[in-house]
């Protein structure tokens, strides 16, 4: 970015929504004024045509209506402008106007005006031409070495050049090998035409070569006319640059000796009249447009360039002299006298962004303050000192990191799901078997107390549950503004979810450019995935839960789902989840019990969850304060490790599918070789059915494809569940052990890593290790576990023994006293304090224990749990009338 930014001394927006290119811009005296000060004449493809004469203006003033002398509406589309002596006769400036079928000359001329308002212009037609090709651009000057007149050249889209000597047509050439338009410009010494043809060549063509050749009306050539070296077109000179140009100028400091300047796509040129290269010189940036011109003072040529980064250069020969910033990307650049004013640099925007500037800067009036001299007093420093460490000490005991204030009252964030399912469900592509799958509203409340821009909302639930919109982006202009984002929730696929809670993140950044992050959580209703059904007598799993308070009637807690009684005691309950299982909930009449059942196991989060959660709802609401469950009875680990059995058994058989599909895709692409050597082939030989192979291969290849992605749904349908039953295992250890919210946390950090399941890492590998890092550290038995280092690297194992042999150890260590904690103590060989009637069982004992252990352990894999094994056994219905 350049350090000087041009001086604005008249600017003006030219129209609306208008187009203009670098023909479009014009600086001449068109009026003939006495004064000889130049106009600025604008024509945009919209067909206005509009010539200011500008006046200086106040700093932050626009343009004055008195400026603009003259406004036409022409009705084509202007392509160019130029100023010449285009009309026979006189030697008086006219404006010629260049259209995609038309060229037109105009004079234009001021009356004077009677009254302070100032002159009236008009402009007055004195000849057009009608063209026969659509042009493309034009140049002028004295063809031919004529005195005192300009002559016009017109290229068309096709390569023809046609000349008008003034109000006659003369002749038109086509230009040999053409096939797109470049920019053309005219040399008056060497009389010559310079344009770029699309071989990324500047060509050079004599006007009596063009006057000479065969007309362009005799397209086909004669042996005779072939023979004759006159009558063809041939250039003088070419100069390959390598790259397409933007645009051409001929400078001419004096009679002996001119320039072509050639603006390319990277490069600036400066060519002899023959066509030798005089210098030239690589730019960083991409050019929009320039202008040579002759610096009379200092007896050079200088050339503006402006860019697409809105600056515009200024280089003698090759040295960059300024470099000034512009308000907008120039399209056209000229250099004009203005109010006499000499040197003005006008500039004009594709868009109509008309300004004339001046290069300059502005005076530095910044003084530096004079230093304070005075002697330091040591004590004193080092007495503030001791305080500011002290304050520094306090904070960081007391909040132990620096406290994010405020963050609150920027933003507030809440939600609401509404406890009604909507009228008219908003579920769309549902593969759940029901003929109708509910949706419920969730609407997130914004309220701002500051000015916040582009502050964006992302909503997240647990797949198969789905959103009808999970992204919204909110602009909060004015303080105390409240904004609501309303979208609907819904059960998309036939599995259940591992959880109902969802997550509302609003991300923004302050005034001041911190970024903020805000999370709400909020938990959909059970209904929404689950209706009632009659209760089921027989159930493969089953989890009894004990309380210390009397058992809650189950239509109180679950509202609902079970149709009310004479008694108003419901102690048995089903629910039937949309996915296909059904769980049965039963509250025992004497005991303080309530047993969860059903044929899958992992479908007995939910309810359990959903149980503890409302249960404890309810004595908050009555008042108690001491309400504890607990679980006593054997820990499932069985019904665990067949889950993670079955998810390891998906991925690995994954990774077969893949490997296959390499194998044969490798394949598919030798058979296409092999068969385009084939076919490339000369002398064709017999194809020996490498197209049956190949038709055989790439139908491998499609099924093996299909095969792993209906595996990966797999995998993800059994990830989900191998979540549910993990959250169920943790919940039973907290409730067994009796664990903190602290340690469940961190049960929860090494069973549920926050990555999802890849093929590279994989949930297996991470949660081993970090299950090993708690046997190693805060649940360690001797200093020798400790010093055992971890694997650096975590790749997918053979099988699962060694992590189902680490989660049974872990639950024996939990067993035995051992407790969870990160602090830097943890590592320390701990005492473990034994309940009663236990013995230390060593880890080499554990790992290599018999089949014949004890019945009576804690850790029996017996599909039927029961909160205390001394118990009689009874069936799943028998408890209700107890």
């Amino acid at each position: 970015m350049s350090l000087f930014k041009a001086r604005n001394w008249w600017s003006t927006i030219l129209g609306e929504k208008e187009e203009f290119d670098h023909g479009c811009l014009c600086l001449a005296n068109v009026d003939n004024s006495g004064n000889g000060q130049d106009k600025i004449i604008v024509g945009s493809f919209m067909g206005y045509l509009r010539i200011f004469s500008p006046h200086p203006t106040k700093t932050g003033d626009g343009a004055q209506a008195a400026d603009m002398l003259l406004e036409v509406d022409l009705r084509d589309p202007v392509l160019q402008v130029e100023v010449g002596k285009f009309v026979s006769g006189t030697e008086m400036l006219h404006l010629a106007v260049l259209h995609s079928r038309k060229l037109c000359v105009y004079s234009v001329s001021g009356i004077l005006g009677n009254v302070e308002h100032g002159n009236q212009y008009q402009m007055k037609l004195i000849y057009e031409h009608n063209l026969q090709r659509t042009a493309c651009n034009m140049t002028y000057g004295p063809f031919g070495g004529v005195k005192g007149r300009d002559l016009i050249c017109i290229q068309s889209i096709d390569g023809m050049l046609m000349v008008f000597e003034q109000e006659s047509y003369a002749f038109g050439r086509f230009l040999p090998s053409f096939l797109l338009p470049g920019p053309l410009a005219y040399s008056s010494r060497t009389d010559s035409f310079i344009t770029v043809s699309s071989c990324r060549q500047v060509e050079s063509y004599k006007y009596q070569v063009l006057a000479f050749a065969t007309d362009a009306d005799k397209r086909q050539e004669t042996d005779q006319q072939k023979l004759g070296s006159g009558k063809r077109l041939v250039v003088d000179w070419t100069l390959n640059i390598g790259e397409q140009a933007l645009d051409i100028c001929i400078v001419s400091f004096n009679q002996s000796a001119s320039s072509v300047f050639v603006l390319g796509e990277r490069n600036f040129f400066c060519l002899k009249d023959n066509g030798q290269i005089r210098f030239m010189k690589k730019l960083d940036w991409s050019p929009s447009c320039f202008l040579p011109y002759c610096s009379v003072s200092e007896g050079t040529i200088n050339t503006l360039i402006g860019n697409h980064n809105s600056i515009l250069h200024i280089y003698q020969d090759v040295t960059l002299k300024w470099a000034t910033q512009l308000p907008h990307i120039p399209v056209a650049v000229r250099v004009g006298c203005l109010h006499d004013l000499k040197g003005v640099i006008v500039t004009l925007s594709d868009d109509g962004h008309l300004q004339c500037s001046y290069l300059g800067t502005d005076p530095s009036l910044f003084q530096a303050p004079n230093v304070e001299s005075r002697e330091l007093n040591y004590d004193e420093l080092d007495v503030e000192m001791k305080e500011l460490q002290k304050i520094i000490k306090d904070v960081n005991k007391s909040q132990g990191v620096w406290p994010v204030t405020e963050r609150e009252d920027d933003l507030s964030v809440s939600v609401v799901v509404s406890p009604n399912f909507d009228s008219v469900s908003q579920a769309t592509d549902v593969e759940v078997g029901t003929d109708l799958v509910p949706s419920v509203t969730v609407k997130v409340t914004l309220q701002n107390r500051v000015v916040l821009q582009k502050v964006k909302l992302s909503v997240c639930v647990q797949p198969p549950l789905e959103l009808t919109c999970d992204q919204f982006t909110f602009e909060f202009m004015t303080p105390d503004l409240t904004r609501t984002a309303s979208f609907s929730a819904y059960l998309k696929r036939s599995y259940t979810p591992s959880e109902l809670e969802g997550k509302a993140v609003v991300s923004y950044s302050r005034p001041t450019g911190i970024p903020r992050v805000i999370q709400c959580k909020f938990r959909l209703p059970l209904k929404l995935i689950c209706l009632p059904c009659q209760p089921s007598k027989t159930a493969s799993h089953k989890v009894t839960i004990d309380t210390n308070k009397s058992p809650v009637s189950l239509l109180g807690l679950f509202p609902g789902f079970a149709s009310q009684s004479d008694d108003d005691q419901v102690n048995v309950m089903g629910f039937h989840f949309l996915g296909g299982s059904q769980v049965t909930l039963l509250a025992s009449k004497t005991s303080q019990r309530y047993r969860i059942q059903s044929e899958q196991f992992e479908d007995l989060w939910l309810i359990t969850s959903e149980l503890i959660l409302r249960l404890q709802e309810y004595f908050e609401k009555q008042g108690v304060k001491d309400f504890a469950c607990s679980f006593s009875g054997s820990m499932p680990l069985q019904e665990y490790f067949e889950l993670i059995d079955r998810h390891f058994e998906l991925r690995m058989n994954g990774e077969k599918l893949k490997e296959l599909l390499s194998e044969r895709a490798v394949q598919f692409r030798a058979i296409q070789r092999r068969l385009l050597t084939r076919f490339k082939d000369k002398t064709p030989a017999p194809l020996q059915h490498l197209d049956t192979l190949l038709d055989g291969t790439y139908k491998q290849v499609i099924a093996l494809a299909d095969a792993v992605e209906e595996n990966q749904g797999s995998l993800f349908q059994s990830f989900t569940r191998l979540k549910s039953a993990t959250h169920l295992v943790i919940l039973l250890i907290g409730l067994w052990q009796k664990l903190s919210a602290d340690q469940i946390a961190i049960l929860e950090a090494a069973f549920l890593p926050l990555q999802e399941d890849t093929q590279e890492l994989g949930w297996e590998e991470t949660v081993d290790a970090a299950i090993s890092h708690l046997l190693k550290t805060c649940l360690s038995k001797s200093s020798k576990e400790q010093a055992l280092n971890l694997n650096s690297q975590l790749s997918i194992p053979k099988d699962t023994s060694q992590l189902k042999k680490h989660i049974t150890l872990l639950c024996d260590r939990l067993a035995k006293g051992g407790r969870l904690c990160l602090s830097t103590d943890a590592a320390a060989p701990q005492t473990m304090i034994m309940p009663g009637g236990c013995t230390t069982i060593p880890e080499s004992d554990l790992e290599e224990r018999s089949v014949e252990q004890d019945p009576t352990e804690q850790f029996t894999n017996h599909r039927h749990l029961t909160a205390d094994t001394s118990r009689p056994e009874v069936s799943p219905l028998q408890g209700v009338s107890e």
